[in-house]
């Protein structure tokens, strides 16, 4: 890069520059209208998700903001925007195993809805396949 581009990418004059605020623009016109569209259940949640993803995005691990896990703990985590039949957002998860700075976890619902129309080869076996029951716990059975 030649001394009078960089004279010109830091005025602004570049079009290098221009190119990436057209960039820039658009994705702030997409994102606007996105959030727009999103529905009122989930406004708080899509927010909250963006904010931590923006706060985040560049911590490698729990352990750099102070927070230990292991194995056998529920946490309350963060997904993210979710596919659809997928979880999302905020919900908590069992901590499976610890890989490379990575939680393998299941995540986990109280949703009596979600959990009705779960798949169980004995009690509902026309039941929603990408939705598992681990089963209830013995105190809690009724």
């Amino acid at each position: 890069m030649t001394k009078l581009r960089i004279e010109n990418v830091l005025r602004g004059e570049d079009e290098c520059v221009h190119h990436i605020r057209d960039i820039w623009t658009s994705f702030i016109d997409a994102k606007t209208k996105y959030v727009r569209h999103v529905d009122e259940k989930n406004c708080d949640c899509y927010l909250i998700s963006d904010a931590n993803w923006a706060i985040r995005g560049k911590t490698l691990s729990c352990q750099e903001m102070g927070i230990r896990i292991r194995p056998g703990d529920i946490c309350y985590i963060d997904y993210g925007q979710a596919y659809l039949n997928e979880i999302g957002f905020q919900h908590f998860g069992l901590v499976i195993r610890i890989y490379q700075q990575k939680a393998f976890v299941v995540p986990m619902t109280s949703n009596e809805v979600q959990y009705n129309s779960a798949y169980d080869p004995i009690n509902n076996p026309s039941g929603k396949r990408h939705l598992m029951r681990l089963g209830w716990l013995p105190r809690y059975e009724s």
